[in-house]
């Protein structure tokens, strides 16, 4: 099983680039992957197959400026901010999703940024269900030790200055997925030094508090980018809703890192993914 490239819409019309798995046996849910910053699409694309052949139509996509939907060349000059993603690109895809699904229950998965941002989505009361997976608050201060440090460096010089002399932030050159567009950079910085982080920088706490979908959040012991001081504050974000915290120890499900991004790898599918599954197949 294999997925379908497609293209669709964001909310303003920019066009983004996406992967849609459908089912042979459709159990009448589908899933959206809303992806950490810098992560293309197809990183998530085995968990989605797998899912397919579960019963789940599930769509994975590209923010713009990112993956398959970034435009050829440089990204200096390119506008978008991270807002744009939520507002404009998740919703976009939840459009989409819905209307090749008809009907079907939309559940989101969100990894990291992509599990932040469900209460800036319009439209986000069609989802009957949201799983995240080192999703967190980023203020620097959730941090502690030597991590606290390198968040402070990060959010206060790191990414504003070199974002800026750049007009854009070379995440790879540090080691990191894709670059990121300068005003994707430059907004994420300025919510980790927000003691709310997104939620109390952009004043929007009454609009998180109205998503009352069930969330299934996932904390990786060994995961430094999301330590569980982090998540637990990031799960306050949205009061409203059944909150439940998995804390996974990785010794419990056969060893070896998992750290930010081995949730979704192959390794774990008779342990993570499965636990996964079946919980969205009860939503």
């Amino acid at each position: 099983m294999s997925g379908t490239p497609v293209e669709f819409p964001a909310r303003d019309g920019t066009k983004l680039a996406g992967t849609l798995y459908r089912p042979k046996t459709p159990n009448r849910r589908a899933v959206l992957f809303q992806a950490a910053s810098g992560v293309k699409q197809e990183y998530y694309g085995k968990f989605a197959d797998y899912l397919a052949g579960r019963g789940f139509a599930a769509l994975t996509f590209d923010y713009r400026g990112t993956g398959r939907s970034r435009a050829p060349g440089s990204l200096r000059g390119n506008s978008a901010c991270m807002r744009d993603w939520a507002e404009k690109d998740i919703a976009g895809a939840l459009d989409h999703l819905e209307r090749a699904t008809h009907g079907a229950r939309l559940i989101g998965i969100g990894h990291s940024f992509g599990g932040q941002a469900f209460g800036l989505v319009p439209g986000n009361e069609r989802c009957v269900a949201a799983m995240t997976v080192g999703s967190q608050s980023g203020y620097w201060g959730h941090w502690s030790g030597a991590g606290r440090s390198g968040m402070w460096f990060l959010t206060h010089v790191l990414l504003p200055g070199v974002s800026r002399l750049m007009g854009s932030f070379p995440s790879r050159l540090f080691g990191q997925r894709e670059d990121l567009p300068k005003g994707v950079a430059i907004e994420w910085a300025s919510w980790c030094r927000h003691p709310g982080y997104l939620v109390g920088a952009l004043g929007v706490q009454k609009q998180y508090a109205r998503f009352a979908a069930p969330i299934r959040a996932y904390a990786i012991a060994d995961d430094r980018y999301a330590p569980l001081r982090a998540v637990e504050a990031f799960l306050e974000f949205y009061p409203n809703a059944v909150r439940k915290l998995e804390r996974v120890d990785p010794a419990k499900v056969g060893g070896g890192l998992i750290g930010h991004f081995g949730f979704f790898r192959e390794r774990f599918k008779d342990t993570l993914r499965k636990d996964a599954s079946q919980w969205l197949e009860g939503r």
